[in-house]
C-alpha cells in the first residue's frame, strides 16, 4: 500500500479535531477555537505566500469550525483561490467551502462563477463534476442565471463522459426546481429525451428524473419520451438479474430506474396501440414477478420488489384503460391487506381507494370488504385504520351502504379522537347519498349524534333538518324518533338542537298520541333547557313560540316561561330580546297573524351538500370524489379515459397535440355534428340541431353564480323549477376538463334536449373547446352528463355561453348561462422566497405591467376566508413574505399554449376602513387587468 502523501494527510487538521474532542468544557473548546482562528488569520495575512497544501488545510479547519456552530468572517478569498488549483484535493476543498459558506449575495460570486466556467470549459471530467456539484449545492437564482444556458450543452455534447452527464442532468434538475423560468427550452430537449437510450444506466436514471420534472410542465416538448421509456422499461423487466449486475439490488434489476420510468409514464395518457401493447406486457410481467416466491429473505429484496410493483399499479390506475390489469392489480393489493408488514397494508389500502373509482375494478374491490372491515377493527396503527375508513367510503354503493355505515358507526364508538370528525362526515354523506328509505337516514344520523355528538359539526345536523323539511314522507317519523331519543336521561346538545327544530316544525304530526301530547313535548324540551349553551337556548325559545302557534292549549304555560325573570332579565342580550319579543308576539298578535309569522319553513333549495363541502375542505378536493358521479361516469378520467376521442364538431375547436394530456384525444368516437351555419354568430358546438335557434339572454342571477365559480371548480351553476345544472372541473397548465350535469327536477321527460356552447368571435381564437354529445331525451328525475375538454391557446377576457334548449310538456324552453371558464383557471401556483418575490416585483415595475384597485369590502373581512379565496383563485399563498403580516401575497404562472405569463399579487386589507387595495403585476397589461377584475369581485 503506498504511503499517504503530504497532500492527502493534513496532519494539522487531524490534531486540531483531536484537540477539540478532548476539550472538557464548552469554555475550553471556545478557547482552543479562538486560538486556532487567530493562528489562521495571521497565516492568511502574513507576508509569506502560502502553498496550496497550507491553504487547503486552513480552509478545512475554518469549515470544521463553522460546522461546529461558530461564525466565520474570513477565509473566503483563500477558498476561491483554491478553485484555480490543478490539484483535485485542493479544488475539492475550495468547492466544498463555497458550497457551505458562500451565499448568493457575496461579492465573490463573480469570481466563483468565472472559476466554475473555466472548469466546465476544461473538459476535465473530474473538474467538471466538482463544478456541477457546486452549482447544484448552491442552487441560487444567480447560479441559474449564469449557467442555465451552459449546462444543457454539457449534457447533450457528444464527447461528455457518462459521469459528467449524470451530474449535469441532476444539476439542471436542481436549477429547474428553484428557478424554472430561467431554464430555457430549446433544441436540447429532444436530445435529452434520447438519453433514455444511453448505454450507461446511471445516465438513464438521472435523465429520467430530469425529463419527468420537465414533462410535468412542458408535456408537449417531451411526449416522444413515452415510447423510449416503455422500450427501456421492457428491457429491464424482461432481463435476468445477472444482465444488469452493476444495477441489480438484491436480485431486483434496476429498481430505482424502473420506478422513475413508471413515474414518467404517469405524466401522459395511455400511449398509441403499438406502444401500449408493449407496456401492457411490461406491467403483466411485473405483476407476475410479484407472485413468484422471493429470491431472498432480506427486507431489502422485498422493499425493492414492492416499490416497482406499487409504481406499476399506480400507472395501471392512472391509465384506467385495461380491465384485466386493473382487476389483477386489485387482487394483488388484496393479498397485501393481510400482510404482516404494516407499510404494505397501508399502501395497499391507499391504492385500492383509487381503484374503487374505476368501473373495471370497483366490483373486484368490493370483494375485499370483509378484510377491510376486519382491518378497521383489529389494526393497531391509527394511520392504517384511517386508510381502511377511506377505502370503505370509496367502495360504498347502494348495494353495501347499510353494511358499511353500520360498521363505521360501530367503529366510531372506539375510534381515535383524531379521525372521529372525518368518520362522522363520511357516515353522514353515505347515509344521505344512498338512503333508499329516509327513515333509515334519520335513524343513522340520530345514532351518529348519540355515539359521537361532540364531533358532529353544524353542517351535519343542518343537513338532516334540510332533508326532513324537504321530504314530506319522513317528517312524521322524524318527529316521533327524535321525541323518543330526547327521553334519554343524558342527551347530547346537538340532539336537543335537532329535536327542538323538528318538533317545532312537525310536533303536530305526533301530538295526537297521548304519550307525545303538546304539553309532554314542551316539558321534555324544557327539561333540557338549563343544560344547554346560549345558541341552543335561543333555538329552543324559537321552538316554544312555534308551539304557541301549533298548540294553543300550551300557550299559557309557554308565556309563563317567557315571562320569568330568568328570561326577561337574562344576562345574554340575544336570549333576553327573544323572550321579550316572543312574549309580546304571543300576547298581542291574532291567530291569523301568528299563523302567518310562524308558518312552516319552506323547502330548502337543493345545492351541493354542505357536509361534502366540509369533507373536501378537510381532506383536499383531490382526495374526495363525488361517489354517485364517479360511479355513474367512471370511464371518464381527467388524465385520459380508455376510449378514443370524438371527432370535433367544429373546425375551430380542433385541439393541438398537447391537448392529449388531459385525454382530449381519448373519448368514444362519435359522428360529428352538423357544421355550424354561416350565420351562427360564433357558434362553436351545436350537437343536435340542424340550425341554431335563437339564443336566450343570460338567465337572472347567472352573473352572480358565475362570480362564485372564480375561486372554486365544483357546485350548482344554475337552478330553476325544471332544471338544475351542476359543474365539476379540473385544470392542469393550459388544459382542463369540465363535467356538466343536467338534472331534470320534474317527473316529465325533457325532449329534444340540446346543450350548445357558444364562443364570441374574439374568444374563439384564444380558447379551444371540445364536447361529447348528450342524450336528447332526459327522463324525469334523471341526470345526464356532458364532458367539455378545454385548451387555453392565449389569454382571454370573455367567457363562453352555455345555451340549453328543450321541450317540456309541449312548451319550448330556452336557457342561457355563462360557463365559468376564466383566465385564472390556468394558474399554476409558484412558491417563492421573500427575496425572489420582491426582486421579481421590482422587475415588473412598468406602469403597463401593474394594475391596482382600491375597493370597499362586500363581505366580512375574515383572514381564513381570504386565504382560501386566494388559493382557490389559483396562485400560491406566500407566507412570511410581506413585511406587514396582515397583507396577503401570491405568485403563480398563467399557462397558455402560446406563452407563460408570470403573475404576482398583493392584497392589503384595511380592517378599520373596511377596504382592500389589490395590486397585480404581470408581464402583460390585459392579463393584469382581467385578473384584477376577477379577484376584486371576490371580496
Amino acid at each position: 500500500m503506498p504511503a499517504v502523501s503530504k497532500g492527502d494527510g493534513m496532519r494539522g487538521l487531524a490534531v486540531f479535531i483531536s484537540d477539540i474532542r478532548n476539550c472538557k468544557s464548552k469554555e475550553a473548546e471556545i478557547k482552543r477555537i479562538n486560538k486556532e482562528l487567530a493562528n489562521i488569520r495571521s497565516k492568511f495575512k502574513g507576508d509569506k505566500a502560502l502553498d496550496g497544501y497550507s491553504k487547503k488545510k486552513y480552509v478545512c479547519k475554518l469549515l470544521f469550525i463553522f460546522l461546529l456552530g461558530h461564525d466565520i468572517d474570513f477565509g473566503h478569498m483563500e477558498a476561491v483561490n483554491l478553485l484555480s488549483s490543478n490539484r483535485y484535493t485542493e479544488k475539492q476543498i475550495g468547492y466544498l467551502f463555497i458550497s457551505v459558506l458562500v451565499n448568493s449575495n457575496s461579492e465573490l460570486i463573480r469570481l466563483i462563477n468565472n472559476a466554475i466556467k473555466n472548469d466546465l470549459a476544461s473538459r476535465n471530467p473530474t473538474f467538471m463534476g466538482l463544478a456541477l456539484h457546486c452549482i447544484a449545492s448552491v442552487g441560487s437564482r444567480e447560479m441559474a442565471e449564469a449557467f442555465a444556458g451552459e449546462i444543457p450543452k454539457v449534457l447533450v455534447a457528444g464527447d461528455t463522459m457518462d459521469s459528467v452527464k449524470q451530474s449535469a442532468a441532476l444539476c439542471l434538475l436542481r436549477l429547474y426546481r428553484t428557478s424554472p423560468d430561467l431554464v430555457p427550452m430549446g433544441d436540447w430537449t429532444s436530445r435529452v429525451v434520447h438519453l433514455l437510450n444511453d448505454q450507461h444506466l446511471g445516465v438513464v436514471t438521472a435523465a429520467t428524473s430530469l425529463i419527468t420534472t420537465l414533462a410535468q410542465k412542458n408535456p408537449e416538448e417531451f411526449k416522444t419520451s413515452v415510447s423510449l421509456a416503455v422500450s427501456r422499461l421492457s428491457r429491464i423487466v424482461t432481463s435476468a438479474s445477472t444482465d444488469l449486475q452493476d444495477y441489480t439490488y438484491y436480485f431486483v434489476p434496476a429498481p430505482w430506474l424502473s420506478v422513475k420510468l413508471l413515474r414518467l409514464l404517469q405524466c401522459y395518457p395511455p400511449p398509441d396501440p403499438a406502444v401500449r401493447g408493449r407496456l401492457t406486457e411490461c406491467l403483466e410481467t411485473i405483476l407476475n414477478k410479484a407472485q413468484e416466491p422471493p429470491k431472498s429473505k432480506k427486507v431489502q429484496h422485498s422493499n425493492a420488489k414492492n416499490a416497482v410493483l406499487f409504481e406499476a399499479i399506480s400507472l395501471i390506475i392512472h391509465h384506467d384503460s385495461e380491465p384485466n390489469l386493473l382487476v389483477r392489480a386489485c387482487n394483488q393489493l388484496g393479498q397485501f391487506l393481510q400482510h404482516r408488514e404494516t407499510n404494505l397494508r397501508y399502501l395497499a389500502l391507499e391504492s385500492m381507494c383509487t381503484l374503487a373509482s374505476s368501473e373495471f375494478s370497483h366490483e373486484a374491490v368490493k370483494t375485499h370488504i370483509e378484510t377491510v372491515i376486519n382491518a378497521l377493527k383489529t389494526e393497531r396503527d391509527v394511520s392504517v385504520r384511517q386508510r381502511a375508513v377511506d377505502l370503505l367510503y370509496a367502495m360504498c354503493d347502494r348495494s353495501n351502504a347499510p353494511q358499511i355505515v353500520a360498521e363505521m358507526l360501530s367503529y366510531l364508538e372506539t375510534a381515535d379522537y383524531s379521525i372521529r370528525e372525518e368518520i362522522v362526515l363520511k357516515v353522514a354523506i353515505l347515509a344521505e347519498k344512498y338512503a333508499v328509505d329516509y327513515t333509515w337516514y334519520v335513524d343513522t344520523i340520530l345514532n351518529l349524534i348519540r355515539i359521537a355528538g361532540d364531533y358532529v359539526s353544524e353542517e351535519v345536523w343542518y343537513r338532516v333538518i334540510q332533508i326532513v323539511i324537504n321530504r314530506d314522507d319522513v317528517q312524521g317519523y322524524a318527529a316521533k324518533t327524535v321525541f323518543e331519543a330526547l327521553q334519554a336521561p343524558a342527551c347530547h346538545e346537538n340532539l336537543v338542537k335537532v329535536g327542538g327544530y323538528i318538533l317545532g316544525e312537525f310536533g303536530n304530526l305526533i301530538a295526537g298520541d297521548p304519550r307525545s301530547s303538546p304539553l309532554i313535548q314542551f316539558n321534555l324540551l324544557h327539561s333540557k333547557f338549563h343544560l344547554c349553551s346560549v345558541p341552543t337556548r335561543a333555538l329552543l325559545l324559537s321552538t316554544y313560540i312555534k308551539f304557541v302557534n301549533l298548540f294553543p292549549e300550551v300557550k299559557p304555560t309557554i308565556q309563563d316561561v317567557l315571562r320569568s325573570d330568568s328570561q326577561l332579565r337574562n344576562a345574554d342580550v340575544e336570549l333576553q330580546q327573544r323572550a321579550v319579543e316572543y312574549l309580546r308576539l304571543s300576547t298581542v298578535a291574532s291567530t291569523d297573524i301568528l299563523a302567518t309569522v310562524l308558518e312552516e319553513m319552506p323547502p330548502f333549495p337543493e345545492r351541493e351538500s354542505s357536509i361534502l363541502a366540509k369533507l373536501k375542505k378537510k381532506k383536499g378536493p383531490s382526495t374526495v370524489t363525488d361517489l354517485e358521479d364517479t360511479k355513474r361516469e367512471r370511464s371518464v378520467d381527467v388524465n385520459g379515459g380508455p376510449e378514443p376521442a370524438p371527432a370535433s364538431t367544429s373546425a375551430m375547436s380542433t385541439p393541438s397535440p398537447s391537448a392529449d394530456l388531459l385525454g382530449l384525444g381519448a373519448a368514444p368516437a362519435a359522428p360529428a355534428g352538423p357544421p355550424p351555419s354561416s350565420g351562427g354568430g360564433g357558434l362553436l358546438v351545436d350537437v343536435f340541431s340542424d340550425s341554431a335557434s335563437v339564443v336566450a339572454p343570460l338567465a337572472p342571477g347567472s352573473e352572480d353564480n358565475f362570480a362564485r365559480f372564480v375561486c372554486k371548480n365544483n357546485g350548482v351553476l344554475f337552478e330553476n323549477q325544471l332544471l338544475q345544472i351542476g359543474l365539476k372541473s379540473e385544470f392542469r397548465q393550459n388544459l382542463g376538463r369540465m363535467f356538466i350535469f343536467y338534472g331534470n327536477k320534474t317527473s316529465t321527460q325533457f325532449l329534444n334536449f340540446t346543450p350548445t356552447l357558444i364562443c364570441s368571435d374574439d374568444l374563439q381564437p384564444n380558447l379551444n373547446l371540445q364536447t361529447k354529445p348528450v342524450d336528447p331525451t332526459v327522463e324525469g328525475g334523471a341526470q345526464v352528463q356532458q364532458v367539455v375538454n378545454i385548451e387555453c391557446v392565449s389569454d382571454f377576457t370573455e367567457a363562453p355561453v352555455l345555451n340549453i334548449q328543450f321541450r317540456y310538456g309541449g312548451t319550448f324552453q330556452n336557457v342561457s348561462v355563462q360557463l365559468p371558464i376564466t383566465l385564472n383557471k390556468f394558474f399554476q401556483p409558484t412558491e417563492m422566497a421573500s427575496q425572489d418575490f420582491f426582486q421579481r416585483w421590482k422587475q415588473l415595475s412598468n406602469p403597463q405591467q401593474e394594475v391596482q384597485n382600491i375597493f370597499k369590502a362586500k363581505h366580512p373581512m375574515d383572514t381564513e376566508v381570504t386565504k382560501a379565496k386566494i388559493i382557490g383563485f389559483g396562485s400560491a399563498l406566500l407566507e412570511e413574505v410581506d413585511p406587514n403580516p396582515a397583507n396577503f401575497v401570491g405568485a403563480g404562472i398563467i399557462h397558455t399554449k402560446t406563452t407563460q405569463i408570470g403573475c404576482l399579487l398583493r392584497l392589503e386589507p384595511n380592517l378599520q376602513a373596511q377596504m382592500y387595495r389589490l395590486t397585480l403585476r404581470t408581464s402583460k397589461e390585459a392579463v393584469s387587468q382581467r385578473l384584477c377584475e376577477l379577484l376584486s369581485a371576490q371580496f
